[in-house]
């Protein structure tokens, strides 16, 4: 069986799992105790904090660990603008394909905080346009987030143009990575914050990290007992630390040779899709994608019975974004980009991961696609 789900969880490298091994037996203690069972477990926190920071170019102090993506967004986006507030920053930007875990503690803001939120528009491919969010970025705006890469189509956007509009305007600028983390570069963007999560390079579901620089007000969600500097109480998860760390590392090592030959296979089969499909028409830009993903939709054709046809063949891909699973509404990132609902519901995406792919496999792959459709279409 060929897995081409990526996006949505890869499996725990073997390295990665050596290394998490002592601190899940031996190295087992709590890292707020003060003797030296506990001292070994901070020493190795430390550590794995600094090593994380090292890879999203921040300081050491500024990771805080979270239990995956979708609280280090949350983290940014609620605990960046309440702590806004009482300055009289009530106005949040973001851009209406990005992650639910933004979105929706947008939407809270709005509802329960009177936060209001603008919504900067997308082009046809996904992509945020200086202009576009210059207009939208206010006086009194507390924050403007941003994901680096879209999950669904795959879209990249020029962090470091936008981060400079919101630097003119002294906004701060949060960074959703959890996508491009290893496909991408992550130092020298710019961003006041960057969310990444462990399940996606390499590391086990359970453990993420947000870097938030240290002039950046950032209100705590979780309360307790004060731990990573009073900004996310709760007893650290050191494995998980010196799991997601040796991730980034070793994923961040091998990140420009990757790039360049998933980069290359994925376009030939993006090439070999849209010439043997008739109804293929691949979403997201289609240079300037992480190297990895392949979107498309195919017009009156559904794509459910496409991904029930691929599994038979031995391929197992997806319609979008895993967190999405099981609702029967089109992609709101499809409809962003201008798609008909009822074409946005016939997508499909693939999603390579890291390993070396055979030189004949993107264009068995594309045969297989386009057998797929054929036999869903009756034809």
């Amino acid at each position: 069986m060929l897995y081409l789900d990526h996006a949505a969880t890869v499996p725990v490298r073997p390295e990665v799992l050596e290394a998490m091994r002592p601190f899940l037996t031996d190295v087992f203690g709590n890292p707020s105790s003060r003797h030296t069972v506990g001292e070994a477990a901070a020493s190795a926190l430390d550590d794995a904090r600094s090593r994380v920071a090292a890879v999203l170019g921040m300081r050491s102090g500024d990771v805080v660990f979270t239990a995956g993506g979708t609280e280090a967004n949350n983290l940014a986006v609620k605990g960046i603008v309440l702590a806004a507030l009482s300055s009289g920053r009530r106005h949040l930007a973001v851009s209406p394909i990005e992650h639910e875990s933004i979105l929706e503690s947008a939407e809270y803001l709005r509802r329960f905080h009177g936060v209001e939120v603008t919504m900067v528009a997308v082009d046809d491919a996904g992509r945020i346009t200086v202009d576009a969010l210059r207009s939208a970025v206010r006086d009194d705006t507390a924050l403007v987030a941003i994901g680096h890469a879209n999950n669904e189509i795959g879209t990249v956007q020029d962090v470091t143009a936008l981060g400079s509009v919101a630097r003119s305007a002294g906004v701060p600028l949060h960074v959703d990575a959890v996508q491009s983390a290893g496909w991408l570069p992550l130092a020298g963007l710019g961003a006041d914050a960057i969310a990444v999560a462990g399940h996606k390079v390499g590391a086990p579901k359970g453990i993420g990290a947000l870097a938030v620089r240290g002039r950046v007000p950032l209100e705590p969600l979780l309360h307790g007992g004060g731990q990573e500097r009073g900004r996310r109480s709760g007893t650290e998860n050191v494995a998980g630390a010196v799991a997601l760390a040796t991730a980034l590392e070793l994923a961040e090592a091998e990140r420009a040779g990757v790039s360049s030959h998933i980069g290359a296979s994925t376009q030939r089969f993006i090439a070999g899709v849209l010439s043997l499909v008739n109804e293929a028409a691949l979403t997201g830009d289609p240079l300037e994608r992480l190297p990895g993903t392949a979107s498309f939709t195919f017009a009156g054709v559904s794509g459910e019975a496409v991904l029930l046809e691929l599994e038979r063949r031995g391929v197992v891909s997806s319609s979008g974004s895993a967190c999405a699973a099981g609702s029967d509404d089109p992609s709101h990132v499809l409809l962003a980009c201008g798609i008909d609902p009822q074409v946005a519901q016939t997508s499909v995406r693939f999603t390579f991961g890291r390993e070396p792919l055979p030189a004949e496999l993107p264009d068995r792959l594309a045969q297989l696609v386009a057998e797929s459709v054929r036999a869903v279409a009756g034809r």
